[in-house]
């Protein structure tokens, strides 16, 4: 594996949320994993040090300066004002605060200034309420980086070591627009997003199986068209070029047979239906992958979790999980 030194960037997130305290702890994983990764952290100063900073650090943040080239292991890059001690939970100060810290790690992905970044979670109503179109941070920095050809890919695996890979062929979308939505474009970049994961993770098979829409995959179009005329022949068409998938299949049968082995990656035709499985193996240490950016960008599979700010309960695992993929990724892409 090459390891080349490379610097991520980690937003914190919506500050009201427990994305400052699962950040700040696998920071301090992290930070004693290795001895060559930057992390550059996107966030509020007199937060971070409430908090009491990145534990086993005990080292000032120095500020991170654009373009000039760092030893600092961990530094800060402040680019919003100090944010008032309290604020309530989904506070529109918070939420503004967390988009910028997003379209600057972004940014500063897109210019090379960092190798990729990791997301602390958001709050998509607080942003709403703030007058902002947002539908989700993976669609808002596909839109920032100007493509088109991305989906979310949801990853982990149990206690022992049995994974799941999910890429959605849609993303956040009320359940009644799925079908309307659905379209074989979006299916076929999901299919092939989902190969090339699995190449990016130096996997040496690459075997891809395609949920259905409905249940029993459409039960030979009783109960549904959408297999026969749309997810079918898309499989159809990218295998014959060369890939290696398989489907549709029911839902219920495929992720069982991929738990165990049988396939590499699944491709979900939309959000519920590839979450719950990949929650109920790794609730605690998956992660959101977004595919098809210009840059390397992952997440912990977690919301704010408002109740839980200010208890020292949140689990760290999912961002753990989140910032050693993208070290992984970023490293084997330098």
């Amino acid at each position: 594996m090459n390891l080349s030194p490379i610097t991520l960037a980690v937003t914190l997130g919506d500050p009201t949320g427990i994305g400052p305290e699962v950040a700040l702890k696998s920071l301090g994983v992290l930070l004693a994993e290795d001895d060559d990764t930057c992390f550059v952290l996107l966030g509020d100063r007199p937060l971070i040090a409430r908090l009491g900073g990145v534990p086993g650090w005990d080292r000032e943040l120095p500020p991170h300066v654009p373009g000039c080239r760092s030893t600092a292991r961990v530094s800060i890059a402040a680019v919003t004002q100090d944010l008032p001690e309290v604020l309530s939970p989904g506070h529109p100060r918070a939420a503004e605060a967390a988009m910028a810290w997003l379209r600057r790690a972004g940014e500063g992905c897109l210019c090379g200034e960092f190798n990729g970044m990791v997301t602390g979670p958001v709050n998509k109503g607080a942003i709403l309420n703030t007058g902002q179109p947002f539908v989700g941070q993976t669609e808002y920095l596909a839109d920032l980086a100007g493509v088109r050809r991305f989906t979310m890919m949801l990853l982990g695996h149990d206690d022992r070591g049995r994974w799941l890979r999910v890429a959605l062929a849609t993303t956040h979308l009320p359940l009644r627009d799925v079908a309307k939505a659905l379209n074989s474009e979006q299916v076929r970049w999901a299919i092939e997003l989902a190969g090339e994961a699995c190449q990016l993770l130096g996997m040496s098979r690459r075997r891809v199986g395609v949920c259905g829409l409905n249940p029993h995959a459409g039960e030979g179009g009783h109960l549904g068209r959408e297999e026969l005329d749309l997810i079918g022949p898309t499989v159809a068409g990218a295998r014959a070029s060369g890939l290696d998938v398989h489907g549709p299949f029911p839902a219920d049968t495929l992720f069982h047979q991929a738990f165990h082995g049988a396939y590499d990656a699944v491709v979900a035709m939309y959000h519920d239906q590839g979450l719950p499985p990949l929650k109920m193996v790794a609730f605690d240490t998956g992660v959101n992958w977004t595919l098809g950016l210009p840059f390397v960008r992952t997440s912990p599979d977690h919301g704010t979790a408002y109740d839980l700010v200010g208890r020292n309960l949140a689990n760290p695992g999912s961002m753990i999980a989140a910032l050693r993929l993208a070290r992984q990724i970023g490293r084997a892409n330098t």
